[in-house]
């Protein structure tokens, strides 16, 4: 890969304007990182592009911003050294080339100005040191000292330097490295994942922001098993999701086995990773079964049970996501429910009744379809007659689904009878009765006993009124 140039890659003006405040600076500058990596892989055009200059990558940002048309705000982070611009669809951070030290305790290095050479050095993967000369006497050089290229054609994710230094200088380089091999299906150099296995409890000293977002992006990779594999026998995963690794295993008992609920969850997530692009969707997917860790048992007459461990499961949701600092607004609200209801549908496959399905229809809301596709993906047995049957069965409770709804509307059920109209007709003040008859209409309409209409439920409330030892008011 000696002196071989890429021009073809920097062909978006912002190039040329970059190369030209660098000279009028008189500085170097080079395109590095994830942009010449995505170009060389052919992974699609690069919304994000880091350049590095020898010199000050806020001064080179700044004298960028003024040679541009339209004057671009320049962001600076001074605490980083560092400074951004967004041109058209294209954001890009500038940053001086560095030297990095880190003490024991902390991920957050210790600067100073260094070579093009020192901060390629600093990169976490080879893959990751490649860089592009922005420069006007070799405009478009690739500069590889690591043999990033060669890692690149072998798909081998190696570090520049030791990897016990890269991955205990910064362990969130542990995260981004499995995160790399699912995204891209690499390998892991075997020195390398020693490495992580070996400096896997330095993960505790990152932030759990910092964790989630390499763990997100785990999951929304095209197979996501891929990476939580290796995060298990690294032995990241039992430090960050030890709800997951409770459920590896299969324990026997008088000749009866459970299946191994870890390896279940995954091909899971496998299977609804190309129906959905969901991100909490799919975090549903890999927590489904984290209740039946703790609600497992074996009774002599039926064999292992979980009982209850979609609600088990669903209160496991909360907690987990307040561990890990996650949103604990309408994503984890959303997770709680698939996990909560993600028996229901193969409960009701075997007797598909219309209350049935309108009770499903009032619990899900707006997320029934979504429920349904991770029951789809719920199923994981290998026996093909089986396989079919339990998709066919799922198919009727959707057909059943379109039927209920076009006749009943208990979609984002709301009574007919307002709590309102109830205490106007009765002349109530705001007690127990009101929720006892709305409760009571609900369960009518939800059961068949009467239409979703206004008639048949004031009818109802009045009844349940009288009931109560209610008058109405005339």
């Amino acid at each position: 890969m000696q002196n071989s140039y890429y021009k073809e890659a920097l062909a978006s003006e912002i190039f040329t304007y970059i190369s030209q405040a660098a000279k009028e600076l008189d500085i170097k500058s080079y395109v590095i990182g994830g942009f010449v990596r995505d170009f060389l892989l052919k992974r699609g055009k690069a919304k994000d592009v880091d350049v590095v200059a020898v010199g000050s990558g806020i001064d080179l940002a700044r004298k960028v911003a003024s040679l541009l048309p339209n004057k671009p705000k320049v962001q600076v982070f001074k605490t980083y050294g560092t400074a951004m611009l967004r041109y058209k669809d294209i954001e890009v951070e500038f940053v001086g080339a560095r030297k990095e030290s880190y003490t024991k305790d902390s991920r957050n290095p210790i600067v100073s100005e260094g070579t093009l050479k020192d901060d390629q050095e600093r990169r976490d993967f080879s893959i990751n040191a490649l860089a592009l000369s922005l420069n006007e006497e070799d405009f478009g050089l690739l500069l590889d000292p690591f043999e990033g290229v060669a890692d690149m054609e072998s798909k081998k994710l190696i570090t520049p330097l030791d990897p016990d230094v890269t991955f205990s200088d910064d362990p969130l380089r542990m995260m981004r490295a499995i995160r790399f091999a699912t995204q891209l299906n690499f390998v892991i150099d075997n020195y390398c994942f020693a490495s992580i296995t070996k400096n896997a409890p330095r993960i505790d000293i990152i932030t759990k922001e910092r964790i989630v977002v390499e763990l997100n992006k785990i999951i929304m990779a095209d197979k996501p098993s891929i990476g939580f594999l290796l995060l298990e026998k690294s032995g990241l995963l039992e430090r960050i999701l030890p709800e997951l690794t409770n459920l590896k295993g299969i324990d026997e008992v008088d000749g009866q086995k459970h299946k191994d609920n870890f390896y279940h969850t995954l091909e899971v997530v496998d299977n609804i990773a190309p129906t959905t692009d969901d991100l909490w969707l799919r975090w549903a997917a890999l927590l489904h079964d984290i209740g039946k860790a703790p609600t497992k048992k074996f009774q002599k007459k039926i064999g292992w049970t979980f009982h209850a461990h979609e609600f088990v499961g669903s209160k496991m949701v909360f907690k987990l996501f307040k561990r890990l600092k996650m949103p604990l607004n309408q994503p984890m609200k959303f997770v709680q429910k698939m996990v909560l209801l993600s028996s229901r549908p193969i409960v009701l496959a075997s007797d598909v009744t219309d209350s049935a399905v309108r009770r499903l229809l009032f619990d899900t809301g707006d997320d029934l379809d979504s429920l349904m596709t991770l029951c789809e993906a719920d199923i994981t047995t290998k026996n093909p007659i089986k396989f079919k049957r339990y998709h066919n069965n799922h198919k009727l409770v959707r057909d059943k689904v379109k039927e209920v709804e076009a006749r009943d509307h208990v979609r984002n059920f709301e009574p007919p009878i307002s709590g309102e109209l109830i205490m106007e007709t009765f002349n109530l003040k705001p007690g127990r009765e009101i929720g006892i008859i709305k409760e009571a209409i609900k369960e009518a309409v939800l059961e068949g006993v009467i239409p979703n209409e206004y008639e048949a439920a004031f009818q109802l409330m009045l009844k349940q009124g009288a009931s109560l030892g209610l008058q109405a008011v005339s």
